[in-house]
């Protein structure tokens, strides 16, 4: 029989949370700059370890089941908020952000994608409740957007997206930045700045991300405390993954595919979850189907694998290139004759 996590820790733990992301926004709105390699690398570290801590409440306070979800859910959401990264390079890049104010447009992203992840899963969790069907739909969609993931072109260019495009129709912008203001006076007259595009394009594409990690980590638990707590800790940190990463992300040619293969095998398991708590009358006479369901342990090394195999053939290929790449600048230097160098 499964246990039940403590109403005090449950309470004490999205106190805690909040309290984390208030700080650590407020510290950016004091002091904009560009984080160091260390600060980032540091920041990364400490939520990491705060994940992994938190886990390990859950194993003691909770039981196995608890502390396993959340760590398949975890991971889960990491993975796909790294893919979320990838679409925020694009659109920081497209509007050209200011380097010392790209924190500031970041943190603000998140918390827009915390805001539409809660009411998603506030939503889906009262939807599974009453009707568990929705699997179905979820496990379909799941497995669509994989097939997204690995279609040419997945990262389109957010920078002239149709939102944006009718924004700028009714709304007055400037051409240049202010700082990190929203708005600005240029001769004499009041307009918004270019940054409030950018957290449109954020928030538009955290609205877009939300409907395919929600149903992933549904089909990993149906605790909503879990699903929430899983996001946050996976959002945390983020920002400064952002700065540590840098030009790594362009080098992780692969990672998408692990992402899919991850979204699809979800999909899957939500689609066989479906079938074996059937109500549905077309099928099997609304009677529950006898198929094998997946264990959140499976899901939980599925998910391990997937991502460590994605990220270590990306390295290797970038590898390869750079050692071929220098290999080509030597020969032709070498070609080159001596009296000409």
């Amino acid at each position: 029989m499964t246990s039940v996590l403590p109403l005090w820790f449950e309470i004490g733990s999205m106190i805690v949370l909040v309290a984390i992301l208030i700080i650590d926004l407020a510290l950016i709105i004091r002091r904009p700059h560009v984080p160091s390699m260390r600060e980032a690398s540091l920041w990364v570290g400490f939520y990491v370890v705060l994940a992994l801590i938190f886990a390990g409440a859950m194993f003691l306070l909770g039981d196995v089941q608890h502390g396993t979800e959340f760590l398949a859910g975890w991971l889960t959401e990491y993975s796909l908020s790294i893919d979320n990264l990838f679409v925020f390079v694009l659109i920081l890049a497209s509007f050209k952000v200011p380097t010392a104010y790209q924190q500031r447009a970041l943190m603000i992203g998140i918390v827009l994608a915390l805001i539409f992840r809660g009411i998603f899963i506030l939503v889906g969790a009262a939807i599974i409740e009453r009707f568990i069907a929705i699997f179905f739909i979820f496990g379909a969609w799941l497995i669509w957007t994989a097939w997204q993931q690995v279609k040419p072109g997945g990262h389109g260019d957010q920078g002239d997206s149709w939102i944006i495009r009718q924004v700028k129709k009714v709304l007055p912008f400037s051409d240049h930045y202010d700082g990190g203001k929203l708005r600005t006076e240029v001769d004499g007259k009041r307009m918004f700045t270019p940054f409030l595009l950018v957290l449109i394009a954020l928030g538009a594409t955290d609205l877009l991300f939300a409907l395919d990690s929600i149903p992933a980590i549904f089909g990993i638990t149906q605790s909503p405390f879990i699903v929430f707590t899983a996001n946050v800790f996976a959002l945390m940190g983020l920002r400064q993954l952002y700065f540590l990463l840098g030009g790594l992300l362009e080098r992780l040619e692969y990672l998408k595919y692990g992402i899919a293969a991850i979204l699809a095998f979800i999909g899957v398991k939500l689609i066989l979850h479906a079938l074996h708590e059937n109500e549905l009358p077309f099928i099997n006479g609304g009677e529950h189907v006898a198929v094998p369901e997946i264990s959140t342990w499976t899901s939980l090394g599925f998910i391990v694998a997937a991502m460590a195999i994605a990220t270590v053939a990306s390295l290797v290929k970038a590898n390869r290139e750079a050692k071929a790449h220098g290999e080509r600048l030597h020969l032709g230097a070498a070609e080159i004759p001596e009296d000409t160098k």
